[in-house]
This record gives C-alpha cells, structure tokens and sequence, in this order.
C-alpha cells in the first residue's frame, strides 16, 4: 500500500485536551477547512497532530504534515507543499497546477501548520486546492483563521489552570527532576504559577525547567512584576501574550552573555541543524568557539533548542521553536547584525552546497541526498539570501546566488527536484550579472533541467547561448557540458545522429580536461542509447558495462541504475528474460532510493515488458497504468520520442490481444491508482516465475527495428 503519511511521533506526553481534540476530529469528519487558532505557545500544533493521528484511518491516502514555519517568500508555498507531499514532479508545470492535479483523486489530510508569515498566499492556495481536488482535507494551525469561505475554527485556550495545567507542568518537572511530585507543602505555588502562566503550556514547559535550579516557590516570587516589565508596561496587552513573553524572556534573563548572543544568531536557521554549523555561523564577536558547544548544551538545558538524535547514529540535530526563534530575530535586528550573521548562515550552506557536489560522485551519494534532504530549509534560506540580499538591500554579489543555485544541480536533477530546481535556476538567470563561470553553469544545469521537463524550446535556447558564451570566453568546461545537453535534447528529440555526434564531442572535451563525474558518466549512457537506437546495440552494451564498471569502482549509484537499465533491456532483446528482470529491478530500487522519476518511470516500462514477456499480461498492463500515471508528473509521456515509446507499444499491443480491451482499461486503471513507492514495491516484490503458468512467449525474438514498432528502441 502507500505510505499513509508524514507525521512524526511524538516525543513527550500528551495531557489534557480530551474534549478539544474530539471537537477537532468531529470537525475534520464534516468540514473540508478547519483552522486551529490560538496564541503562541498555546499548543496549537500539538492537539492538530494528536487529533490527525486519530483520524489517520479514514483517509486512503494518508494524513500527510506540511511545516511552513521559518518560510520567508510567499513563491516557496507551493514547493514547500510538494515537497511534504513527496511529489514527484519532474514537469515545467506551475508546482500550483502539479499538486491540483496529484491531490485531483486522492483521499488525504493535509495539515498545514504555521502559515502566519504567508497567510495570503497560503489562504489562496488552499482554496484553489480544495476547490480542484474534491477528496482533500486541511486541517491548518496558525494565530489566525485563513479566511476562506466554509472554514471551520477551533480556537484553542491555554489549559485549565486548576487541572490540566498542573499535571503537564508536573510532568514537564518531573522530566527535569524525577523525584518532583505535586505535595501538600507546594500544590498551592504550583496551582499558583500555573495561573501566573496562565495555563498557556509552552510557558509550563520553560518554566519547569527552572527547577533545575529553583524550588517552586523561587520560581514563583521571579515572576514578580515580569509581565509589567517584559510587556512595555501596556495593560492592554492580553494575558496569555504576557504570560508567553515572560516565559521566554525570562527565560532569555536566565541565560548567560555568550548564550544570549547565541539565540540571538540561531534565529537565523530553519528547520534543524547540526552543531558544526552553529559553530561557523554563530562563533566570533562575543562568542568563543569553544563556549559555543556549552551555549547550546545551555539552550537546551532550557528548552530554548529542542535536540533530535542523528538518524543512523549520526550527529545530532537541533531545532527552534517558532515562537523562541522571533524573540530571538528581534534581538539580532536591535543589535544591527542580522545581515553578517546571515552572510555566515549563506556562506556555512554554500560550502556544504560544493562538499554535497564533489561526494555526489562518490560511496557517500545516499548519504548526500539525505544531507541535502535534511538541510533543505536551510539550503533554500541561504538561496534566498543569495539571489534577494537582506533588510531590502539587494544581493551583494549575484554570482554567489548562481554558483549556489548550479552547484545544486544533482539535488534538482538527482533527488527528484526538477521543478523547484528550475524555481531557484530561474531566478539566479535573471540577475544582472557580467558573464562568469557560476552563470555559464546555471544555464547548462537550467537547459539540463528544462529539456527532462519536456521544455525543449527553452532548454534550446539556454544551452546556445552557454556554448555560444562558453567558446566566446575560452570557458572549456561549460562548452562541454553545453554541447553535451544539446545531445542529450537531441537524443529525446529523435535525432540519434545528432545526439551521438554531440555528446560524442562532449566525453572528447570531458576527457580533455580531465573530467569525470556523475555527468560524464551519463553523457555515456545517452551515447549508449543513442547507438542502440540507431540499431548497434552491441556497442551500446559495452559502453553501458564500461560506465557500469566505472560506477562501482567510485561507488555511484544514480548514473548506474540508467547503465543497468540500457543492460536490462539489451538483456531482454538478447533472450535473457531473468537477467533482465534483475537489472530492471536493481535499476529501479536505485532510482526509488533517490526519488529520480524520471529513471524510475522508464524502469517500470521495461518492467512492464518484461513481465508481459513472462506470461503476466494482467501484471504487465498493471504496471503500464502505473508508470503512465507517474509520466504525468514527468512531462511528456516518454519524452514524447517514438524511439522511447516503441518497446511501450510492443508491450501494450500484446497486452490488449491477451487481455481483451475491457480487461485491459481495468488493469490500467488499478495502476493508476498507484504512486511511486507503491508501484515500485509492487514492481520489486512480484514472485518469481509468477505467471508462467499462462506463459505466451517468455523469450520473442526482437521486432523489427523501425522505430515506430521496435522493442530496442527503449534501450
């Protein structure tokens, strides 16, 4: 089945709430927009979650968590939304009209949590969605409702303060001292401090903390007089806002000078981050390097940092709350250094960004796109910092912005990222900059981009002019890799001559200049298909091992799966229906691992063949359905060649004889039904020898090579 959602577990008790949390999931039965409401800290989040949790049943396809917290640019909405999504959309489409049509059929919920900052944006494409998409849900959690017709509000209020409130503040307390214990000697100081807080629970939480320290009877008497001083004074301020900023500054009070000015600069993160990063980003100007690993043990000794263990038995990871990140923020703009720390939060991310490139072409590849994945907030703040500058002052040097948005290029291509990839690409092309080798690198990654969207006039014209601009400036890498995208359009346009004559030039021009990467290895795998199209299929399949054998010398895995994918299919044309099925299969778990769509659909056709090759028509026509619902999120159905469809055709003119047309529809349908990690699984887990038994034909002699009809022509 699909995966039935994202949410994370919860790492802390729940308590209270009972009755909000059965008004909210009564909501979500009969309403299509609920929005949670409340002040910080009040514990808008948690209940959405714990009510979502319990609702998960009811949803086919899932409750699924979109986090927009720390988002600073109202066009980052809809990729953010994709990407908790798990969408895989490789197309030119707008990410808007990409989750329309994805949610178009499903049964989900989604939880929209933190979209104060973009209310706007948010508010309209949430309408947009649920007006296209008739079996979507939301359930939003912000300070305020969206504001869209039919919207159904929960306003969430602090805790009763003679109840819940003191058993969440006693077993936050309990967490700090194990021994603590509500007792007739402090019950009325915990009764009392919990009214103070005004039952708000992120207040609870910090200031039970304060027990480390202090007695409940100390923490009490400190929070004399703290409203009045932490709110300016102002009577009119509400109750449960005063109690939250006491909390937090008092909390703020409580911390040392170096812990100060590092919550002061943390504010700038996004999502977690690791403590090699706030050492570089934050150390210096009143913070030692060696204090800054006791400042964040500090911070969360206080509950000011909250701390994830690696995944893996990985570093640990560190992140914010929303509320203790823009006490923070305003600190660092009233001590005017938001734009350097920024800088160093730009520059930490840049240098990763270039680390990631290098060891993409490496054993370390799955743990890069896993890096990449986990620092993907982080990546796109620094992006923005990059291409927009800060305070409304402009970028200091665009050519920083491209070189970052180019050398991300295997996260947009690798990891299944075309569309937002094409988002950050686009935006570094439009900036005013003199030609430089970070701009000839955009274009070429932004052509790369565009033409596996299907967009092949604009990838045309960006790659002319980088060969064009290239050759002008001596600039021997970005010719080649120019001359070698041309090919590579060339080759999804259907002129094999002239995709082997240009990629052929560009592995000259990389050997030249002694280049060898993940790139170099794929201009191979093209150069190989391209061969095999135009009818040499022996030499195809030496040029694949040779790229192969090479991949797991340097332990690559992305370029691999598309070698093994041109081995599978020559396998199936050579009659060797199970080496190509295990080629077939490695290739496609390959791609599944990396969220390359583009790869894996092309797996699931050769599949797809293969088991209508076994005998399995039903199975065949199945996995057609599937890879024919995933191409829409691809581009053009097999880039719209009839070199790449023909080995489809064969396959499914078999299909319907043996099936019959009503039977056929049918199988297709139910693997339209299916996403990715579905139809790859379904795909990966067939038994072997199933479908023998009604066997037409396991192993057919090679069709003729006219294009139009021809099984190699996948190759």
């Amino acid at each position: 089945m699909e995966t039935a959602g994202n949410l994370p577990s919860e790492l802390t008790g729940f308590v209270g709430r009972a009755s909000e949390v059965d008004r909210l999931r009564a909501l979500v039965a009969g309403s299509r927009l609920v929005t949670v409401t409340g002040a910080g800290g009040v514990g808008k989040s948690r209940v959405a979650l714990r009510a979502a949790r319990l609702v998960q049943d009811r949803f086919r396809d899932g409750v699924w968590l979109a986090e927009l917290i720390g988002l600073r640019g109202a066009d980052l909405v809809d990729h953010t939304l994709a990407e908790a999504l798990r969408l895989p959309d490789h197309t030119s489409r707008a990410p808007r009209k990409a989750l329309a049509e994805h949610l178009a059929d499903r049964e989900l919920l989604l939880v929209l949590d933190g979209f104060d900052r973009l209310a706007e944006p948010c508010a309209e494409l949430v309408a947009d969605l649920l007006r296209r998409a008739p079996g979507l849900r939301v359930l939003a959690v912000g300070r305020r409702p969206l504001g869209i017709t039919g919207e159904q509000l929960l306003p969430l209020q602090p805790l009763p303060v003679g109840s819940d409130a003191v058993r969440l503040f006693a077993e936050r307390a309990s967490a700090v001292l194990p021994d603590f214990a509500v007792t007739a000697h402090n019950s009325a100081a915990v009764a009392e401090l919990c009214a103070r807080l005004d039952g708000l629970p992120l207040a609870l939480e910090l200031a039970a903390v304060r027990l480390r320290a202090l007695s409940v009877e100390q923490v009490l008497e400190r929070l004399d007089d703290r409203f009045r001083l932490l709110t300016g004074g102002d009577p009119s301020a509400p109750a449960r806002h005063r109690a939250l900023r006491t909390a937090i500054g008092w909390s703020h009070e409580l911390c040392g000078p170096a812990e100060r000015l590092l919550w002061a600069r943390l504010s700038v993160f996004a999502g977690y981050f690791d403590l090699e990063a706030v050492e570089y980003v934050c150390a210096g100007g009143g913070i030692a390097e060696d204090e800054v690993v006791e400042a964040v043990a500090a911070l969360v000794d206080q509950s000011v940092l909250s701390r994830q263990e690696g995944a893996g038995g990985g570093p640990a990871r560190y992140r914010m709350l929303d509320s203790v990140r823009e006490y923070g923020a305003g600190w660092l703009a009233a001590l005017g250094d938001e734009a350097r720390v920024r800088r160093r939060h730009r520059d930490w991310y840049l240098g990763l960004a270039t680390w990631c490139e290098l060891d993409w072409f490496s054993p370390r590849q799955a743990e890069v796109a896993e890096r990449v994945a986990a620092d993907l907030p982080n990546l796109r703040l620094a992006l923005e910092f990059s291409l927009d500058g800060v305070a409304g002052e402009p970028s200091e040097d665009p050519a920083v912005g491209q070189y970052l948005a180019g050398t991300l290029w295997f996260c947009w291509v690798g990891c299944g990222r075309l569309a937002e990839g094409r988002h950050w690409l686009g935006r570094a092309l439009e900036l005013p900059a003199e030609r430089s080798e970070a701009r000839a690198k955009v274009m070429w990654v932004y052509g790369y981009v565009a033409l596996l969207q299907g967009d092949s006039a604009a990838a045309l014209a960006v790659l002319q002019e980088c060969r064009d601009e290239a050759r002008a400036a001596g600039n021997a890498v970005a010719e080649a890799y120019a001359l070698h995208r041309l090919g590579c359009l060339a080759l999804v346009s259907d002129d094999m001559p002239r995709a082997e004559r240009f990629i052929d030039d560009a592995l000259l021009r990389y050997r030249s200049i002694g280049e060898l990467n993940s790139n170099v290895l794929m201009a191979q795998v093209e150069l190989a298909m391209s061969v095999a199209f135009q009818g040499d299929v022996e030499q195809a399949v030496r040029l694949a091992e040779e790229v192969r054998d090479i991949c797991r010398d340097h332990g690559e895995r992305w370029t691999l799966a598309y070698a093994l994918y041109v081995l599978g299919y020559a396998a199936w044309l050579g009659g060797e229906p199970e080496r190509a099925r295990r080629l077939a299969e490695e290739a496609l778990a390959i791609d599944h691992a990396f969220d390359d769509l583009v790869g894996a659909v092309l797996a699931l056709e050769l599949l797809a063949l293969i088991t209508e090759g076994e005998g399995a028509p039903h199975e065949a026509a199945v996995l057609q359905g599937a890879a024919g619902r995933l191409w829409e999120s691809v581009g053009l159905r097999l880039f719209g060649s009839r070199y790449f469809n023909a080995p489809h055709a064969v396959c499914e003119q078999r299909v319907r004889a043996a099936l019959g047309e009503a039977a056929y529809a049918a199988a297709l349908g139910e693997g339209g039904r299916l996403g990715l990690d579905a139809a790859a699984h379904r795909a990966l887990n067939r038994p072997r020898g199933a479908g023998r038994g009604e066997q037409h034909g396991a192993v057919r002699a090679p069709v003729p090579r006219e294009p139009a009809a021809s099984p190699e022509a996948a190759g």
